[in-house]
């Protein structure tokens, strides 16, 4: 079971965040707290419905936000939650994607030649070489 789990009726659910049942069913009908639904359409409240009941409860007694103004802080907090998940798959991918560009690129490293050694243009040089033919016996 997580927070998740609808498993409260409406009774225990009011009992539990100090709301009286009716005011559940009104949150239910305005979108602030939607519960999941049984076969015969009864609400069952989930560990994470009861405490956004008491958020709306704090916000509207406490902090004397309206309804319409605790429905939208609401779907705000779902919006950063969910971009905020999206940010972190995202930032997993580029990291994926940069641990096998590493990889790949110390496979290219490891696959040169080490017979071979680099050329150097003589023209972008400044050095002076000086040769000295061996002489003949």
């Amino acid at each position: 079971m997580t927070d998740e789990t609808p498993v409260y009726v409406i009774s225990v659910a009011a009992q539990l965040s100090g709301l009286h049942p009716q005011t559940l069913r009104q949150y239910d009908r305005l979108g602030l707290v939607s519960p999941d639904r049984t076969a015969g359409r009864g609400r069952r409240y989930s560990a994470r419905d009861i405490e956004l009941l008491r958020e709306v409860q704090r916000l509207s007694q406490d902090e004397g936000i309206n309804l319409a103004g605790i429905k939208r802080i609401i779907e705000l907090e779902n919006q950063v939650a969910a971009l905020q998940a999206r940010v972190a798959e995202l930032s997993a991918a580029v990291e994926g994607a940069a641990a096998a560009m590493r990889q790949r690129e110390a496979q290219v490293h490891a696959s040169y030649r080490r017979d071979l050694v680099p050329y150097e243009d003589v023209r972008s040089s400044s050095a002076l070489v000086v040769w000295r033919p061996k002489p003949r016996e």
